[in-house]
């Protein structure tokens, strides 16, 4: 996937959202342990890589997923880990979403000149259940970034984000059931609670798929497709477009982009009814289906953030 940058791989669990991880599934189906870590080779500057124009293959405004099969501050990333803000320090135009469940090592891991947090980086916490929120996410309200958010995923618990919402520090809550191996139920009454205390604060919410296992009016569903769980993700109308995220990206100069300079995701009819679309960069037109650059029903996202 175009909008996923893995500077290193493989990771150690450490709480109960880890149990099933969908990276050690994946890598144990390839014959791998997804306990080996290494530094990736040709992706690690991922971020820098230019076409054959000499122009950046991440474009100005788009999001970058940080560690999908990691997590940024993995202690065995520590020596690493100074390259990689380097290399996000170099692309102010790009955003970078950063994941963790070690939000206790966040404050001693950034760059020594960080301050208030670099604008373009959005820093995320993993709260799976009540447990988690409860001790990741006055970590995360303590920490300097500019840009903060919580994914529930996997949301394998209720999970009441009401009482750290007033302080308007949270801009965006993913949720999400689990897949692959072993995967434990998300229920609808979780997802609707966490879409109140969304809605409430106009903060957006986004439910990007149910998980394989998915309970809803006291219904079991099995849904072994990650496409048909999306798509009843988004069907179930409860992703809400909260107050837009202000961004204020900029070049290598400190010139700030005007918005019409900036990426904006194309999405193709099969993209209509996806549960990720909200959080989406949209086509990479890599061949392996039609297209919807080259198809006719493109269509090409609204902006719903602000670049100041």
């Amino acid at each position: 996937m175009h909008d996923i940058w893995n500077p290193w791989h493989g990771c150690v669990r450490i709480s109960e959202g880890c149990a099933h991880c969908y990276m050690f599934f994946l890598d144990r189906m390839r014959g791998r342990d997804g306990a080996e870590i290494y530094r990736t080779k040709a992706g690690f500057d991922y971020p820098l890589h230019r076409d054959r124009s000499g122009r950046y293959k991440v474009r100005s405004g788009e999001m970058l997923r940080v560690c999908m099969n990691s997590d940024f501050f993995l202690p065995e990333a520590d020596g690493w880990r100074p390259e990689a803000w380097e290399i996000i320090r170099q692309r102010p135009d790009v955003k970078f979403f950063l994941l963790t469940k070690r939000p206790q090592r966040v404050a001693d891991c950034l760059p020594p000149d960080w301050g208030n947090g670099w604008e373009n980086v959005f820093f995320n916490v993993t709260c799976e259940n009540q447990r988690r929120a409860e001790e990741r996410i006055p970590i995360l309200l303590e920490l300097p970034f500019r840009h903060k958010g919580i994914m529930c995923a996997p949301f394998i618990g209720p999970v009441s984000i009401a009482q750290y919402l007033p302080r308007g520090q949270i801009e965006q809550v993913i949720c999400g059931g689990e897949n692959y191996d072993g995967a434990r139920p998300c229920r609808f009454e979780w997802v609707v609670q966490l879409h109140e205390e969304c809605r409430a604060y106009d903060v957006t919410f986004c439910f990007i798929e149910t998980g394989s296992v998915f309970v809803k009016e006291g219904k079991t569903y099995h849904l072994p497709s990650k496409r048909l769980q999306a798509e009843m993700a988004h069907k179930s109308g409860m992703s809400f477009q909260g107050r837009p995220i202000r961004w204020n990206l900029t070049d290598g100069f400190g010139i700030p982009f005007e918005p019409r300079n900036l990426y904006r995701p194309v999405f193709g009819p099969q993209c209509r009814a996806c549960g990720s679309r909200p959080i989406c960069n949209g086509c990479s037109a890599c061949g392996r289906c039609d297209s919807p650059v080259r198809g006719s029903e493109v269509t090409v996202d609204t902006v719903d953030t602000v670049e100041d």
